[in-house]
């Protein structure tokens, strides 16, 4: 491993690093919020240039490591101690449940490549998707439309619509009824 090479590596711009730090010192006050102001910590997302639809609630213990690289919809939950470590970019459709402690990882690093370098990588989240407490989703993931992810599930490729994952690797267990609106 070219541990040196790596560290030379330009990651981020200057302009992406001082937003980063500004987020991170302010930060304390979207942790700190008590749980019933949502409107807060969305006003806050906003801020820092993320896309925030109507009636989302997010807890906060969530982690959310990059504002402006989220966007999510109308009716959304992020649980207690979720993780969204969005180094690329999430979309979460409207009305997802991220149920408490479930991690989004965006980034990871090329293991072919003896410098290790970055990869930030985007993840999709369509409409109607539950994941569940627990549960991982990798870098490059589509989850499809109301699909569900099961409790611990571990998805590293992409979630069919319509229907419910579980295990690690995540394997299908069933198929679920479309829900209409």
């Amino acid at each position: 491993m070219d541990v040196l090479r790596n560290r030379k590596i330009k990651k981020w711009s200057k302009s992406e690093l001082l937003v980063r730090c500004f987020w991170f010192m302010l930060s304390p006050l979207f942790r700190l919020s008590p749980r019933l102001c949502w409107g807060w910590r969305r006003s806050m997302l906003r801020l820092f240039g993320a896309s925030v639809g109507k009636h989302v609630r997010i807890h906060p213990s969530a982690k959310i490591f990059i504002p402006w690289n989220l966007n999510i919809g109308d009716w959304c939950a992020v649980g207690n101690d979720a993780v969204i470590y969005n180094l690329g970019s999430i979309y979460i459709g409207d009305k997802v449940i991220i149920s408490q402690r479930a991690h989004l990882c965006g980034g990871s690093h090329d293991f072919r490549d003896p410098a290790m370098t970055l990869i930030k990588a985007p993840i999709t989240i369509e409409d109607k998707v539950w994941i569940c407490a627990d549960s991982f989703v990798g870098p490059g993931v589509v989850v499809g439309e109301g699909a569900v992810l099961a409790a611990r599930g571990v998805a590293v490729k992409n979630l069919k619509p319509w229907s419910v994952y579980g295990g690690n690797p995540v394997k299908l267990i069933s198929t679920r009824e479309q829900i209409r609106d």
